[in-house]
């Protein structure tokens, strides 16, 4: 219970006020454009530069890591797509923007808040290593699937249109950035760092009560049991399937923490985003992420007493 009041419900308060200020009238639909730009195109990707050019990818970045969580998101990703084909029996392109949603969990606004809290900014490495390749593949399966849904691209403009996806978000191509200072040696000047942890440091607290606002725009109507079976992929399987494979793979305790708690989080509002870019199962995307969001708040509490 000591877990709950001090690591989790401080994230999901500040997330909460967002909430409240747009369903009050305090805040505009407006202004939280504005604040979500801010922190995803400039707060956010300054925070992935600073953090990834810094991290030790010998140390952090570990095909075990990576292997438990992404094995866990192909799988979030698998029995979303087919589940909503087969059990639901909705048609390829919605089960691909379904499956999207089981494989995409928020990372940045939930995950790395919370595991600081939890264990401390020191125990982040694992986090930032994830992060590092989360948009490139998940968002790289996603278009895929879609386009081989849809049939309409061939594999050379198929190719060309994820790049181009990647190549315009902001997120990757600080990634990239950061990647290519931490490979060559560089060291940032003190007074750029300086003005670059400035940015980062508003990122999180913007960026989750931003969360809340563009939450307040959701209403889960419809479709229950679908979202209900998303829902449980996102914030069940995922988690566990990471979990089993760390264990597996004798993670250290670091490494598992942000393994475990990473897959645990809900999904992101990218799922709702690629729903909308495609125009497929938007209402099943934006419920299963605002539900999920409230339901982690005791899904994650129960991650934490079962990690070491």
């Amino acid at each position: 219970m000591q877990a709950l009041i001090e690591v989790i419900l401080p994230v999901f308060l500040v997330a909460g006020f967002g909430y409240v200020a747009v369903w009050r009238g305090l805040f505009s639909d407006a202004a939280v454009d504005g604040l979500m730009r801010f922190t995803q195109s400039f707060a956010i990707p300054c925070l992935l530069f600073r953090a990834i050019s810094t991290l030790d990818l010998g140390q952090e970045a570990e095909a075990p890591l990576l292997l438990s969580f992404y094995a866990g998101a192909l799988s979030g990703f698998a029995a979303g797509l087919l589940g909503a084909r087969y059990l639901f029996r909705r048609g390829w392109e919605d089960a691909v923007a379904v499956g999207f949603t089981g494989l995409f969990s928020n990372t940045l606004l939930l995950g790395l808040p919370i595991t600081e809290r939890a264990y401390g900014t020191d125990a982040l490495g694992g986090n930032y290593a994830i992060i590092a390749l989360h948009a490139p593949v998940c968002y790289g399966l996603g278009i895929t699937a879609m386009e081989v849904a849809r049939a309409g691209l061939r594999p050379g403009a198929l190719a060309r249109q994820i790049g181009a996806a990647l190549g315009r978000n902001p997120l990757v191509i600080a990634i990239v950035l950061g990647l290519g200072v931490n490979l060559a040696g560089l060291t940032v000047p003190v007074p750029l760092g300086d003005a670059l942890d400035l940015m980062a440091r508003a990122a999180l607290p913007a960026a989750l009560f931003g969360l809340g606002g563009v939450l307040c725009r959701y209403r889960p109507e419809g479709d229950m049991r679908l979202i209900g079976y998303v829902v449980a992929v996102a914030l069940v399987l995922h988690p566990s399937v990471t979990w089993t494979l760390g264990r597996a793979l004798a993670l250290d305790t670091a490494a598992l923490r942000s393994a475990v708690l990473t897959a645990a989080m809900a999904p992101g509002v990218n799922a709702y985003i690629f729903a909308t870019l495609y125009g497929r199962a938007r209402r099943v995307a934006a419920s299963s992420v605002l539900i999920a969001t409230a339901l982690s708040v005791l899904t994650v509490w129960v991650w934490l007493q079962i990690l070491p």
